[in-house]
């Protein structure tokens, strides 16, 4: 393989397992940026990628190339209404952030599984046939050397998410409504003293990060496992947390943190592939993602100013 070849077949992969880490990081960064951390981002990506696939399997013959599109906003709005308890619980009754989120955690995949045997009998789905695939960008791809590095074999979502990206960082830092949001996530009171409803505003971070790991892990079970069990969303939500983190809560910052981390887990992938990284034992390669994950975390996590009421209930008497 030349140059061309090994950045083209690197750049591909990179986007495919970058896109599903930059809805959920968004999300995150919404929520986040409200004031309430959202650890249960890996149980939202577990139920819309569970609703995503058993809406595929069940309507994939009427609506064929459609199918996964229509599966994103399935998995959106179930990722809307698990949001929904989170932000019930965290802003209306107080409970800790923390709880809350590993509660979702802990029941989600529980749930997606139980539900499965119910439906189908067994542990895990068949593989579905209506999926995110490879394509070419028209006319891009005909560039010569970008065109066949960047838009070619890419797939629609990924450019999609890196349009969500730009468009989320325009809400939060250029609208009224990310102003407001940032406000109550800095400072609740003098928000609250100006008039703002910070119950409201939390709210809608937080859905607005059900809606977007809801996509997320839609996307992650239509284009990489291309079926539904216990181990289909495996870390990719706290991945996406680190990448919120790493981003310094920033929508394009958590973009370029996700694909980083999306690059580190197509090397697991397609690094026998690649000159030089396929003498590393694959077991290395496939860990590798994980690792990084918390070297990063150790690292950064200290370095890093949350918004300063992240994860402080507020009480309106106070």
């Amino acid at each position: 393989m030349n140059i061309v070849s090994i950045l083209a077949l690197l750049v591909s992969t990179t986007m495919i397992y970058s896109a599903p880490l930059v809805f959920t990081a968004i999300g995150g960064t919404f929520s986040e940026r409200g004031g309430v951390v959202n650890v249960g981002l890996e149980g939202i990506m577990t139920m819309g990628a569970f609703s995503s696939i058993v809406f595929n399997l069940t309507f994939g013959q009427q609506f064929g190339t459609f199918t996964p599109w229509i599966g994103l906003i399935v998995g959106a709005l179930v990722g809307l209404m698990i949001s929904w308890i989170h932000a019930l619980a965290t802003v209306t009754l107080r409970a800790d952030h923390i709880v809350s989120g590993t509660v979702i955690n802990l029941i989600a995949p529980a749930l997606g599984v139980f539900l499965i045997k119910v439906i189908y009998g067994k542990g895990q789905t068949d593989q579905i046939s209506q999926a995110f695939g490879y394509s070419n960008v028209p006319i891009l791809d005909q560039i010569p050397i970008i065109g066949q590095i960047f838009f070619r074999n890419t797939s629609y979502p990924s450019i999609l998410a890196i349009i969500v990206a730009f468009l989320s960082a325009w809400l939060l830092y250029k609208t009224r409504f990310g102003l407001r949001l940032r406000s109550v996530g800095e400072h609740p009171q003098a928000a609250d003293t100006l008039g703002l409803n910070v119950s409201s505003l939390r709210y809608r971070g937080v859905l607005i990060s059900g809606i977007l790991g809801g996509v997320g892990g839609a996307l992650y079970a239509q284009s990489i496992s291309l079926n539904f069990a216990v181990s289909t969303i495996a870390g990719q939500g706290f991945i996406s947390m680190a990448a919120m983190i790493f981003g310094r809560w920033n929508p394009i910052g958590a973009m370029l943190a996700s694909l980083f981390f999306g690059l580190s887990q197509s090397l697991a992938v397609i690094g026998a592939q690649i000159p030089g990284i396929k003498e590393i034992p694959s077991v290395w390669l496939q860990i590798f993602p994980y690792v990084l994950t918390i070297i990063v975390l150790t690292i950064f996590f200290g370095k890093t100013r949350a918004p300063k009421a992240d994860g402080v209930n507020y009480i309106k008497s106070e």
